[in-house]
Parts: C-alpha cells; sequence; structure tokens
C-alpha cells in the first residue's frame, strides 16, 4: 500500500510537470490536441483504443464515458458509430469537440458536459470508460481524471450502466494495478457482468512498473 501510495504522489508531480502549454499527440494513426487542462495521453492507453477499433460496428451508438481529449470517441465514430462523448470537465469535452472537427467527424460525435450519467439521455451498443485509478479526492477538474475519492465515481458508474445499455450492449473498461483492481472487478460481478481480458501491458513511470489492461464487461 505504501509503495502505491508513493507511485500516486509521483504521477501527480509529473502531471504538474506535463501541464502548462497542451501538447500533440498522433494516437492509433489520428492526430489529436490535448489542451493543458485536460489530462495527457499516457503510453498505455493505446489497449482500450486498441479495443474500441475491434469492437464498435458501423451503425452503433457509443457513449464515451469521460472523454478527457476525444480520442477514444474519434475512433469509435471512425467506424462508423454514433457517439456521445461527456466529461466532468469543461475543457475535455471543448477538447473533444474540436478533436472531433480536426479529424471530420465532427456530425457523428456529440461532446457534452456530464457527472457520469446525469446528461445522459438513452441506451449505448458500447460504453467505453477510462477510469480514474487513485482513490483519493482530486485536487481539480484536472486531477478529478486520474483521483476517484473512495471511488465514488466508479460506484455510480457501475450502478448505472446497464440501465444505459442496449439489447446485446457492452461496456469496454481500461484499469491498472495502480488502482484498487479487484475492487472493480468486484462492482462489475455485483451488477452482473462477465469481465473478459482483451489486452494487458506493463508501463514502466516514475520508476514503477504499473501492468494496466482492457476490458470488455457483458450482461
Amino acid at each position: 500500500m505504501e509503495r502505491i501510495w508513493e507511485w500516486h504522489e509521483a504521477a501527480d508531480r509529473g502531471a504538474d510537470a506535463e501541464a502548462g502549454s497542451g501538447q500533440t499527440f498522433t494516437y492509433l494513426g489520428t492526430t489529436l490536441v490535448v489542451p493543458p487542462q485536460v489530462h495527457s495521453i499516457t503510453g498505455v492507453e493505446h489497449l482500450l483504443g486498441e479495443a474500441v477499433l475491434a469492437e464498435v460496428r458501423e451503425g452503433d451508438r457509443v457513449l464515451d464515458m469521460g472523454t478527457g481529449s476525444g480520442i477514444n470517441a474519434v475512433l469509435a465514430a471512425s467506424r462508423g458509430a454514433h457517439v456521445v462523448a461527456v466529461d466532468i470537465n469543461p475543457h475535455a469535452v471543448e477538447a473533444a469537440r474540436q478533436n472531433a472537427e480536426r479529424s471530420g467527424l465532427a456530425d457523428r460525435i456529440d461532446a457534452h458536459h456530464s457527472d457520469v450519467f446525469t446528461n445522459v439521455v438513452g441506451r449505448f451498443d458500447v460504453i467505453i470508460y477510462d477510469p480514474p485509478f487513485r482513490w483519493c479526492a482530486p485536487r481539480d477538474l484536472l486531477s478529478a481524471a486520474a483521483s476517484d475519492d473512495n471511488y465514488r465515481t466508479l460506484l455510480r458508474f457501475f450502478r448505472n450502466a446497464r440501465g444505459h445499455l442496449a439489447r446485446m450492449g457492452r461496456v469496454l473498461i481500461f484499469f491498472g494495478i495502480s488502482g484498487d483492481l479487484a475492487y472493480m472487478k468486484q462492482l462489475a460481478h455485483e451488477e452482473g457482468f462477465d469481465t473478459e481480458l482483451v489486452a494487458q501491458e506493463g508501463l514502466i513511470k516514475h520508476g514503477w512498473r504499473i501492468d494496466c489492461f482492457a476490458f470488455r464487461l457483458t450482461p
């Protein structure tokens, strides 16, 4: 536990150092801009992006929960899906809109503000979620992309996700061992989801090896 908290503190210092000017990324063939007020893209998030490209089908209705820069919304839209992209951070919502426009997919992506499902209507064939791993309280909207006080947001997501899934709907979720992976799986089980591992990779960051995973959840 002490090792995990040391990693969390190092990650916070790293996030502070990265913020300031914004960054341009090329990610799975897509170029996007991440402004300083929006969480940066890590070296293993392609696991979720590749799962999105493999899972989403033309005509699917997709919800990108906690869209951040909007990259997974863009990837889903590139497969012919209609995407609702939501985030609690208004800077992320605007970044997602701009990246959708840069990619020529703005007509397929509706980006707007929502605190988990509070401003989400309807059911979806695919829900994409890249949740915060850390269970400490966020300092601000930027750190809320990585920190979730006592996993209240994760709990709210699982308590409501099935009510927003279409028949034969599925969830793609990204998680790592720097968070409480067992608790995430417990919540999925309590809500009647089967959990299937679709990708795994390790990342060395701040001197620690962090294994990350992409899962496919089905009711």
